[in-house]
């Protein structure tokens, strides 16, 4: 006598990782949101009140959405005395800031990750100390030896602070970037006949830009926002947040919005150009 087998009973399956997995995703997407919203919104206020008329400025309760679009707040800012002046300046120290650190920073990156040397530790713990120093203590004495050089109130001047604020993070980015590419990669080349110059100019700086990219980001950054050192350093070759921090003390609330909105709209176009190239270099794995 034969008996037909039953339906075998599968084991239940641990659907508890996939869920937790779905969860930190979703609440790490939510915490991206809420940075995004917390960096965002102030440009957007920004940007709203000085596009809008002035009138709109005083009404109350404020609108958060345009309806009374306005450049006319702008206009009269960029027409004021000294602020395409500045706005050059600014240009002027921000490149020439990004230049000179990469200049002296990337090979100072490459010597920490690649060498060895007595006092390497201490060395990169002293890079760090002139962040930790208030930029007034750099200022004043760099006034006086700068008033000394007969280069005082110069966009040298300035690209020169400028220079030794960015170094320790050009230096120390530029380091962990170069310790990401393996040194095989280098000998290689070497044994197919290249010279040491030529596989780092050829085999290594390729590897490294984007990497020298996000470090490019915070230096023109920094020098574009910097303020209390363009103030002491200068008087009539201004950069734009210096002019605009002298000549908006006593002006009307709207302008100071257009100032405001003058000074993160260059910061932000050179992010995003920045960022577009990022993403070109690294691909998908920036999303």
């Amino acid at each position: 006598m034969s008996t037909a087998a039953g339906p075998q009973a599968h084991p239940a399956v641990d659907t508890s990782p996939l869920r937790a997995r779905r969860r930190n995703r979703a609440l790490l997407q939510a915490a991206c949101v809420a940075i995004s919203l917390f960096m965002l919104v102030p440009v957007y206020l920004i940007s709203l009140a000085a596009l809008s008329a002035r009138d709109s400025l005083n009404q109350f309760p404020l609108s958060l959405l345009p309806d009374h679009l306005s450049v006319d707040t702008l206009a009269g800012f960029l027409g004021s005395t000294g602020i395409f002046p500045a706005l050059g300046n600014s240009l002027l120290v921000g490149i020439g800031t990004l230049v000179l650190s990469g200049v002296i920073g990337v090979p100072a990156g490459y010597a920490l990750a690649r060498y060895t040397f007595p006092g390497k530790d201490p060395y990169q713990l002293f890079l760090l100390f002139t962040r930790a120093l208030p930029i007034v203590v750099l200022s004043v004495p760099l006034a006086q030896l700068f008033l000394t050089v007969r280069i005082y109130d110069t966009t040298y001047a300035v690209i020169l602070l400028h220079t030794a604020l960015a170094l320790p993070t050009t230096i120390l980015i530029s380091a962990s970037v170069f310790l990401g590419i393996p040194a095989d990669v280098e000998e290689a080349a070497r044994v197919f006949g290249c010279t040491a110059p030529s596989a780092f100019l050829r085999i290594v700086m390729p590897m490294a830009l984007p990497g020298l990219a996000a470090a490019s980001i915070f230096t023109f950054v920094m020098s574009w926002n910097e303020v209390l050192g363009a103030s002491i350093l200068t008087l009539d070759r201004r950069t734009l947040p210096a002019q605009v921090l002298s000549s908006l003390a006593d002006s009307p609330l709207a302008y100071r919005f257009a100032g405001g909105f003058a000074l993160v709209i260059p910061s932000i176009l050179f992010i995003a150009l920045m960022r577009r190239y990022l993403t070109n270099m690294w691909g998908s794995t920036i999303r």
